[in-house]
């Protein structure tokens, strides 16, 4: 069984967020529409939420409009193969029960997407490919930021995003445009 998992689709990354992502807005519609193929499917769902700890940056703060998850978003109430991990690290499985509860639905492939491509959802690829899983990504419905370094120089987000997917697929996580035909954009971008 395939569950999806959505990695930190909080408010902090979008545009007026303090951790903006370019892409953000187009990749929220991918999430939405993979959300609601997985409720279609009775598929698991693992909303994933990233606090920051005390002495970290003033993002992702609990109980700021930052840490909420975007509007419209998070476990359905009363769905029981829905629920909700708290992390305060880059990858989902690291301090959280999410694996136990992966395996107690009898999940043994994920589909991720979310935000930062380069980070929290690399790391719980990682994790999920450690576990024995199977790791499917969509690339339209993840985001990342660009980066720069004072040594190394600085690439753009949509260079950091694909860089990231590179080097997940080179480990073996499936890059595939998971939207079902009825609703894909043929035209967009990775």
């Amino acid at each position: 069984m395939q569950a999806l998992i959505i990695i930190d689709a909080q408010n902090e990354f979008s545009q007026t967020g303090k951790r903006p992502v370019p892409n953000q807005a187009e990749a929220i519609e991918v999430i939405s529409q993979l959300v609601e193929q997985a409720r279609n499917e009775e598929r698991p769902i693992a909303w994933v939420r990233h606090f920051n700890k005390p002495i970290e940056s003033p993002a992702f703060v609990p109980g700021t409009w930052g840490a909420e998850f975007v509007p419209g978003f998070g476990p359905r109430p009363g769905a029981e193969n829905e629920q909700e991990f708290k992390k305060d690290v880059y990858g989902a499985f690291t301090g959280t029960n999410i694996g136990l509860w992966l395996q107690n639905n009898g999940v043994d492939e994920v589909l991720i997407a979310g935000f930062y491509t380069h980070g929290c959802v690399s790391t719980t690829s990682r994790e999920a490919i450690m576990a024995g899983l199977t790791v499917y990504i969509d690339p339209a419905g993840t985001g990342a930021c660009g980066i720069e370094h004072e040594i190394l120089g600085s690439i753009t987000a949509d260079e950091v995003r694909r860089s990231a997917l590179l080097q997940l697929a080179n480990m073996g996580v499936v890059i595939a445009n998971m939207i079902s035909s009825e609703i894909s954009n043929p035209n967009r971008q990775i």
